[in-house]
């Protein structure tokens, strides 16, 4: 009888395509970033092939050694721009932008590009005359446009510099030949998804060439402390297309968001190795370019000059910043069997859960009235420091009584009829009485509210019922 002899055959080993996670056996959904069919068998299984080197270049060094300097900040000169970023452009650092189609990437790309050119303060529509830093080059390769249009577009809000170079290219090996000969401070690649490498099989903007085209431009960025922008396309789900690698590759991930219909735009960091990750860039878009926003809080609070009911004002964080918007609220009699509810800017189901609070703890019967509740200038508030605010503005239409002038209120609300507190309370106060409001309603807080500035009237509550109390006191 023959003796069997055990299979030395090494198991074969799957990758996935999008992040480069690995299992031992088929799958059909990748199980790190839970994507559907790209899950491929890698060649050789996953022995180890590379092999520790003869000799080291450079020896590491003690960190207390290492030379920090070489990674400081750089201004833009968009200070919103370098808000979001932590301070500014780190040296070698390469940042990813993406957003939905006509949002403005390119536009505030080019403009930030023209005004770090030319080592000046501000943005491309004030007056330079004062340069605070010396002129610097930069490079902006564009795939999707020719150089006349982006020419067009540069002249239209006035992005012009010296040392601002400008190239139409999509083959990759030609743009890093222009890196060569150009050895710019800044790089912007408009867009990633449009370079291709004819070394690499498939299509531009495919898993390959995206993979190919990120590792080559990161590569010379690290080599040449080059600061690099990449833009990059997102899916109709609203998230970055190509390859989850691509993110994880670069260093700052930043989100342009807005709505084609409004002149706000927001710039949010997902991912950022150098500075926080909750700071918010403001921007106006214009037909002149776009500009930063430095106290966008009057943008989304209405210029009525005489209260309204119905109406509130509140402290919303972005991030770390306090933003003030408005309220608005409008109840009607109700024509058909089922009351509409009409909510703009705000959580549908949140206000349907005030609503019933407001009738269930206040007694105000408002469950047979029709409902419309929106914000002023677009504001998408989401957090719920808003719910206090929200009730107010309904109570106020309820009983048509406008609330007072100057005042701000904010808080979050129980379904007991309870006022919760929330983050950033001495922040919001800061905020109302630097804008010149005289009374904030806030939630009571274990820690209390710091020092109230000159001029601010604070009032803490617990309950709903003692709100209510408070700014509709009854004869």
């Amino acid at each position: 009888m023959t003796a069997r002899t055990k299979n030395t055959k090494t198991a074969p080993a799957y990758r996935c395509t999008e992040c480069g996670w690995t299992t031992a056996k088929w799958v059909g959904r990748c199980g790190e970033c839970q994507t559907w069919g790209t899950v491929e068998e890698a060649a050789g299984g996953t022995r180890a092939r590379t092999r520790a080197a003869s000799s080291v270049q450079k020896p590491a060094q003690p960190i207390a050694e290492v030379d920090s300097r070489v990674a400081a900040y750089m201004s833009t000169g968009n200070p919103e721009f370098d808000r979001v970023l932590g301070g500014g452009l780190v040296p070698g650092a390469v940042i990813l932008m993406a957003g939905e189609p006509g949002v403005g990437k390119s536009t505030l790309l080019l403009d930030v590009a023209a005004t770090f050119a030319r080592g000046t303060a501000g943005n491309a529509g004030q007056n330079l005359a004062h340069s605070t830093q010396p002129p610097r080059s930069v490079l902006y390769i564009t795939g999707e446009e020719s150089a006349a249009q982006v020419k067009l577009r540069a002249d239209r809000i006035r992005a012009i510099a010296d040392t601002l170079y400008l190239t139409s290219e999509t083959d990759l090996g030609t743009a890093l030949a222009h890196i060569e000969q150009v050895n710019p401070s800044l790089l912007v690649i408009d867009s990633v998804q449009t370079l291709a490498s004819a070394e690499v099989e498939g299509s531009a903007g495919g898993v390959t060439q995206v993979r190919e085209v990120a590792a080559s431009v990161i590569a010379a960025a690290k080599e040449r402390n080059m600061c690099t922008l990449l833009v990059g396309h997102v899916t109709k789900e609203g998230t970055i297309a190509g390859p989850r690698l691509l993110e994880h590759l670069v260093d700052v991930v930043c989100q342009f968001e807005g709505d084609k219909h409004s002149n706000i735009r927001m710039l949010r960091a997902i991912k950022n190795r150098f500075g926080p990750t909750d700071e918010v860039g403001c921007f106006d878009m214009h037909e002149d370019g776009i500009a930063p926003v430095l106290d966008p809080s009057g943008m989304f609070v209405s210029s009525i000059p005489h209260p309204v009911a119905g109406t509130c004002v509140t402290v919303t964080m972005e991030g770390r910043r306090p933003l003030l918007a408005e309220v608005q609220a409008l109840l009607d009699q109700a024509v058909a069997p089922a009351p509409r509810r009409t909510v703009s800017g705000l959580d549908s189901a949140r206000i349907q859960m005030l609503l019933a609070v407001l009738q269930r703890r206040a007694g105000l019967n408002v469950g047979k009235l029709d409902c419309y509740v929106s914000t002023v200038g677009g504001a998408k508030i989401a957090e719920p420091a808003a719910d206090l605010a929200c009730v107010m503005a309904l109570a106020s239409a309820a009983q048509n009584k406008p609330l007072p002038r100057k005042l701000a209120v904010f808080g979050e609300v129980g379904l007991a009829g309870e006022v919760r507190a929330v983050p950033g309370i001495r922040q919001r106060i800061a905020e109302v009485g630097r804008l010149g409001f005289t009374h904030v309603l806030v939630p009571a807080s274990p820690t209390g509210v710091g020092d109230v500035p000159e001029g601010v009237t604070v009032r803490e509550v617990t309950t709903l019922g003692e709100a209510l109390a408070l700014l509709f006191p009854q004869k």
